[in-house]
């Protein structure tokens, strides 16, 4: 893993508010102010030195910076970590980096924000707001108590915003979400990969162009619910449960498989495994790999992906999967 091109600094914790059910909004001051394009994010080293990144829900030219965390039940020490921040503490981030930029001059926009996925595209709604841009905000959520920034979006927005809401009876049409938009909108989304994925199939599926639909990825989301499984590396001798709570590239790290990886979201492609033999199914919580790669399940994503036992099986097995490491 190399960061080498990466600018650390301190920041200090200005603030620590309740911005949604388990989302805290937490408000950095960096030692360095830097200018925040919409889309970007930063990095967090974690007391275990491990990293994590978030989306920049805002930033100031004093160089404060405002995050939305997501307490996921799941958490492998990040945004438990996070969420345990009190006012005066100091913690290491990178500057603003950025993979998930707003294209500005379109004709129009649609932005599709899931649940915490809402802290990547604030940001690019108000944007496109300033500049009178021709855009459709669209937020998604199970509840309202659950939805960050929802009143402050609603009253920013007004009828540009349209939001859907599971618990409401008011769930989201992908289908007419897609076959509502041409072939010079651009959509920009973030959200669970459930979503994510129904939306490029829709969008494939209506041949519009491919880099019109632009997206962050959290990699904590999937189809099946985390369970415990079991991966085994036989040319090392190794086999290792990875816990419901753990992801499979950190349970091969922690049993000394030396693994490359990078992005840890299911983006970049670095930590993929082949897989020799599967008892299960494998979970793909990526958006690496292709519909036809994942539905022959012969590689994943170490850093999101996992096993799930197979619906058939007795609540007492456990999925596992057999890797082939070069």
């Amino acid at each position: 893993m190399s960061n080498n091109q990466i600018r650390w600094q301190r920041a200090r914790v200005v603030s620590v508010e309740r911005a949604a059910d388990s989302i805290a909004e937490i408000t950095l001051a960096a030692d360095t102010a830097h200018r925040v394009e919409p889309g970007a994010h930063i990095d967090v080293r974690l007391p275990s030195g491990d990293t994590r990144s978030y989306s920049l829900a805002a930033g100031g030219p004093d160089g404060r910076l405002t995050l939305g965390v997501h307490r996921s039940p799941t958490s492998r020490g990040g945004s438990e970590y996070m969420h345990s921040l009190r006012p005066g503490d100091e913690l290491e981030i990178t500057e603003p980096l950025q993979n998930f930029p707003l294209r500005v001059g379109a004709p129009q926009y649609v932005l599709l924000a899931g649940g915490i996925g809402i802290t990547a595209v604030r940001a690019m709604g108000a944007v496109l707001r300033r500049l009178g841009a021709d855009y459709r905000f669209v937020y998604v959520g199970r509840s309202r108590s659950a939805m960050a920034f929802l009143p402050e979006l609603e009253a920013l927005h007004g009828d540009r915003l349209d939001v859907h809401i599971d618990d409401e009876g008011t769930g989201l049409d992908v289908a007419a979400l897609v076959d509502g938009v041409d072939h010079t909108t651009e959509l920009y989304m973030c959200g669970p990969i459930r979503l994510m994925d129904a939306v490029r199939r829709r969008w494939h599926d209506r041949d519009l162009p491919m880099p019109n639909l632009r997206y962050e990825t959290f990699g904590n989301s999937g189809w099946f619910d985390a369970e415990e499984f079991t991966v085994t590396v036989p040319e090392l001798d190794v086999t290792t449960t990875v816990g419901s709570d753990e992801s499979m590239l950190d349970a091969l790290r922690r049993a000394g498989v030396d693994m490359m990886f990078d992005c840890r979201k299911g983006e970049c492609g670095l930590c993929e495994v082949s897989v020799a033999s599967l008892d299960g199914r494998v979970d793909h919580r990526d958006v690496f790999f292709s519909e036809e790669q994942k539905r022959s399940s012969r590689r994943m994503c170490a850093c999101v992906s996992r096993v799930v036992r197979d619906s058939a099986s007795p609540r007492s097995t456990t999925g596992v999967v057999t890797l082939d490491l070069p």
